[in-house]
């Protein structure tokens, strides 16, 4: 079975320095027909303007994931960490027993545009825990690079879930064929570009949610980039 989410059917807020699309139930957007997908909770697509930001503010018990698609990001936090984050690079944080961050666009005249996913653990509480790594371009074209998986398998950040996040780079005759489980969920989100998903077409910010189906097949990509989770029920 393929559900198709399309990118106009997501929550929009506007608060002037941030734009966001949520593909999920939000602060204020709240759809009990997209509550999450299995552990998966959380997709914001978000625009934040020049020398703006989240201010210091808590989370616990979920795991986040902050893919950046353009700009940079100034991540600090109450473990020490600091650092930003530029395309390219997968920044996690478990929340754990609780944790204070923030987040900057650093930049005076550029907007910063990220993916803000999280990801429900597979355990309450726990020592919070940070970690970031960079993917190339080269790692993901014209195939699924895995990035985030539960035993850091590939080299990919290891999360508290038995889940995994893949991205690849799509273009022009470039394709790939994946075998799917029976007993998982499938999310397929187009952050850029277009790519046909299973026969479907899908544009920027389309998503499909994928179950009891034997394959996934990406192709005719056009400039896409794609995020592909595994999940459990």
């Amino acid at each position: 079975m393929i559900t198709l989410r399309s990118s106009q059917e997501r929550g929009h807020a506007e608060h002037g320095w941030l734009k966001s699309h949520h593909s999920f139930s939000f602060a204020e957007y709240y759809d009990p027909q997209h509550m999450g997908f299995g552990p998966l909770r959380v997709i914001n697509d978000d625009w934040i303007a020049p020398a703006m930001g989240f201010g210091t503010h808590p989370h616990q018990n979920m795991e986040i994931i902050t893919y950046v698609l353009e700009g940079a990001i100034a991540h600090k936090d109450s473990m020490g960490n600091g650092s930003t984050i530029r395309p390219g690079n997968v920044q996690y944080m478990s929340a754990g027993t609780g944790v204070r961050h923030s987040e900057f666009n650093p930049a005076n005249t550029e907007h910063t545009r990220l993916l803000q996913i999280w990801i429900q653990p597979d355990q309450l509480g726990g020592e919070p825990l940070y970690g970031e790594k960079e993917f190339s371009r080269e790692e993901k074209q014209g195939r699924l690079r895995l990035v985030v998986s539960g035993d850091g398998a590939d080299g990919s950040i290891k999360i508290r879930q038995n889940a995994s996040l893949q991205i690849g780079l799509f273009d022009a005759e470039q394709r790939q064929e994946v075998a799917l489980a029976a007993d998982r969920l499938t999310y397929v989100h187009v952050a850029r570009g277009e790519l046909t998903v299973n026969g479907l077409s899908l544009k920027e910010g389309d998503a499909v949610k994928i179950q009891n189906e034997e394959k996934l097949i990406l192709e005719q990509g056009k400039q896409a980039e794609v995020l592909v989770f595994d999940l459990p029920h």
